[in-house]
């Protein structure tokens, strides 16, 4: 809950601060590239992860990291979608398979932690 709050006002401030050193112009330019390079980069890897789920289910694997994967690129979408640095950050992030690997086996080992995973 507190995010809703930190966030935009985080988001705010490094606007502020980027907008002085760089100008708004540039500001805007930058959002306006970081916008269009985002929107290809959940494009390939909507489709990597698509054609990974469907190679799971063609061999008969359960497609459960695929599916994690797609749910991070969803996510990573959503926060590039947003104007903000910080977001952008954390979008262009999950964009990054092996972020995304690292992501996922971390909360494989918080489940396993927490006995919510049972092999």
């Amino acid at each position: 809950m507190a995010a809703f709050l930190v966030v935009p006002i985080l988001e705010l401030v490094l606007f502020i601060y980027v907008e002085r050193r760089i100008g708004l112009a540039l500001m805007i330019l930058f959002i306006a590239l970081t916008a269009v390079v985002g929107a290809l980069m959940v494009r390939q890897q909507g489709f990597s992860v698509w054609n990974q789920l469907q190679d799971d289910l063609g061999s008969g694997v359960l497609p459960g990291a695929a599916l994690v994967h797609g749910a991070m690129v969803l996510v990573g979408g959503a926060f590039l979608l947003t104007p903000g640095f910080l977001t952008d950050s954390v979008g262009f992030a999950l964009m990054i398979p092996i972020v995304r690997e690292g992501i996922r086996r971390m909360g494989i080992r918080i489940l396993r932690q927490r006995t919510i995973i049972i092999e």
